[in-house]
């Protein structure tokens, strides 16, 4: 990966949080790891965990951010969920969100937020 695609999703990542933050979600932890993967924000609605996939990408729109989101990454984002759960030994309520994000030229950032965004 590209130390300028490595910083976008830096920022990307800080900026889904402040997101977040503003709404009211509480974050537990970031880029969490296990051998299937990463979860890159897990968070609280209320009482309902959330496992929130961050994609960022420099396009004009948060069109490819969406895009990137294929059949096999939103299993292993389900698996990953289910390993979370798992190794904290958590049985709440839990959901998956994506955030898109776009830094558009001049590099002001476009977030948009699809809660529960496994049930497309």
């Amino acid at each position: 990966m590209s130390s300028s695609r490595r910083a976008l999703g830096t920022r990307g990542e800080a900026a889904a949080r402040a997101f977040l933050e503003q709404r009211g979600y509480a974050i537990v932890t970031t880029n969490w790891r296990c051998a299937a993967g990463e979860l890159d924000i897990v968070a609280r609605d209320q009482s309902m965990l959330v496992f929130v996939e961050v994609r960022s990408r420099h396009a004009n729109t948060t069109e490819w951010a969406w895009r990137s989101i294929s059949p096999v990454k939103a299993a292993r984002l389900e698996q990953l969920a289910w390993q979370f759960c798992a190794d904290h030994d958590l049985h709440d309520d839990w959901r998956i969100d994506v955030i898109a994000i776009a830094e558009l030229p001049g590099g002001r950032l476009q977030i948009e937020h699809a809660a529960n965004a496994l049930d497309w």
